[in-house]
């Protein structure tokens, strides 16, 4: 007998309605009207089944600390960094692993189940280190949480940084992480990617910096990330966070420095909630928005993946784990629109993720994982257009989270008893929309 089966679903390729036979931890089987005996059946109803979201870039250590010890009244990512550097001396290990496990509440309930967490190193005590390495333990079961080792003061700005973050790779934190643009100077900037290059060469360990968070045409630490992932042959284990100085950056330069990214195999994690939010302060008009070059990445067939990066912090003051709110926000900063591109932005936040974080691949197969999400929704450009109700989470053939579906009811004369915001048919990209009204 199968532990469970999910019934009339549909899969983001299109395909349903199908049934999702799981044995274990596997999907067994993926088939119409499949004659499967289970211990339990959730009928889909017509929606859609996807694999969980997916979140390459966030900073779990300073997570739910809204205005402690105080607000970032300018909003700067200047002032953000400062407001941490307040905050990092009065952080205790309890406070810490507290705010980090409401945090992965909130994210399984959102069917949110892979994290990518930078920690700051640069507090020689490493105590965000070792409360995240206890939060990866307690949450093993529910969500991949993989630990960035964050030089957030910069690698040779801060005196024992390079030591700490070592140390931290000793501990058993996962990744290699930078910030070579708050560096004193361009020059320790790429020398900081160099040797950071050179560590997870060394360890074999993927690298993920924090790359020209900046509006200046000229921070271009990207071009050396690149070269040396090139160099070291390093590959997809690189991702750059960010890159937001490509928004200022002449075309001319753009189009060469694509190319470079593109040949040395690594991801781009924009994060657009933050970088519309923090970038652009010091315009006037006409105002930048701060994301990088998402369309021109896609076209040079680099992996592009979104992250959620901060919820209620010093640097940014909303948020909720949800990735398809940060997938419904780049289809409108971006902007991209077409069909094909909100579809994308769907895979942005699951599938590309996934290879940004070097996860096996989560797409629903049989013999994949059995770790999906049911959503209110028929297909994934209407799951962003609505970021739509996760009805039911499951991780590894157990249910984890289940929600109600929204439904509206209505007291008007003359109207349908109830409304579902999925209730409304996408329209098929050649359609006339006058015709369609009609």
């Amino acid at each position: 007998m199968l532990d469970l089966v999910v019934r009339n679903a549909r899969l983001p390729d299109g395909r349903g309605p199908v049934d999702i036979a799981i044995s274990g931890d596997r999907i067994a089987e993926i088939g119409a009207n499949l004659a499967a005996d289970a211990r339990r059946e959730i009928d889909a109803g017509g929606r859609l089944a996807s694999p969980p979201f997916v979140d390459p870039h966030f900073h779990m250590d300073a997570t739910l600390s809204l205005g402690l010890p105080r607000l970032n009244r300018s909003g700067t990512l200047l002032e953000g960094i400062a407001l941490w550097g307040e905050l990092k001396p009065q952080l205790t290990r309890e406070a810490v692993i507290e705010r980090a496990l409401r945090y992965c509440d909130l994210a399984v309930a959102q069917g949110l189940l892979s994290i990518r967490s930078h920690v700051d190193v640069c507090d020689d005590r490493l105590l965000a280190v070792e409360a995240l390495l206890e939060v990866r333990r307690q949450v093993a079961d529910h969500i991949d949480l993989q630990l960035v080792a964050f030089p957030q003061d910069g690698l040779y700005r801060s005196p024992n940084a390079e030591a700490n973050l070592e140390r931290a790779l000793d501990m058993g934190v996962d990744v290699i992480g930078g910030i070579p643009h708050f560096e004193r100077t361009m020059e320790d900037g790429a020398a900081s990617v160099k040797r950071l290059c050179a560590i997870a060469a060394e360890r074999g360990l993927p690298v993920d910096l924090h790359c020209d968070e900046s509006d200046d045409p000229m921070s271009r630490h990207i071009e050396t990330l690149a070269a040396e992932a090139t160099r070291l042959g390093l590959g997809s284990r690189v991702v750059a966070s960010h890159v937001t100085s490509m928004h200022s950056m002449d075309n001319y330069y753009a189009t060469k420095l694509i190319a470079l990214i593109a040949e040395s195999g690594m991801s781009v994690v924009p994060n657009p909630l933050i970088n519309i939010t923090l970038q652009g302060r010091q315009d006037s008009y006409p105002r930048r928005r701060g994301l990088t070059r998402i369309a021109e990445l896609r076209a040079a067939g680099v992996n592009v993946a979104f992250g959620q990066d901060c919820t209620m912090d010093p640097w940014y003051p909303l948020g909720s784990a949800d990735m398809l709110e940060v997938a419904h926000m780049a289809v409108h900063a971006a902007p991209m629109t077409s069909r094909e591109a909100m579809a994308w932005a769907f895979d942005a936040v699951t599938v590309n993720g996934a290879a940004a974080m070097g996860l096996p691949d989560p797409r629903l197969r049989k013999g994949g994982p059995a770790s999906l999400v049911v959503l209110q929704a028929r297909d994934p450009i209407e799951a962003v257009r609505l970021k739509a109700t996760r009805l039911c989470v499951i991780r590894k053939g157990r249910v984890i989270a289940e929600t109600p579906p929204r439904r509206a009811r209505l007291a008007v004369e003359g109207r349908p008893a109830t409304v579902d915001p999925a209730d409304y048919a996408p329209v098929a990209e050649d359609t006339d929309l006058r015709t369609a009204a009609e």
